[in-house]
């Protein structure tokens, strides 16, 4: 297929706050589906409980500071974007 892209290391850099929100727009404003939520990480700080009294901002300076908790892969080219690897969707948002 011939994509150009750029491989970042998101673990030591995570993406930005824009990137984030982006993101969640992509999302339906649905903040979990940004989260790795089988990373230690996740399970250390106990995301699962707290997310729901989070805010959208707070969660995302959270995933920006913590690339660990960023659901990969992490993809986004404008407003387009996926996280997550499900090969069915990956083949669909990408022809």
């Amino acid at each position: 297929m011939g994509l150009k892209y750029e491989l970042i290391p998101i673990r030591e850099q995570p993406p930005t706050k824009v990137e984030l929100r982006t993101m969640l727009a992509i999302y339906d404003g649905n903040i979990r589906k940004l989260f790795n939520t089988s990373g230690g990480d996740y399970k250390a700080l106990n995301l699962k409980e707290k997310l729901t009294n989070m805010t959208d901002e707070e969660a995302i300076k959270l995933l920006s500071e913590n690339g660990n908790l960023v659901k990969r892969p992490f993809a986004i080219a404008g407003n387009q974007g996926i996280v997550g690897f499900r090969e069915e969707e990956w083949s669909k948002r990408l022809g």
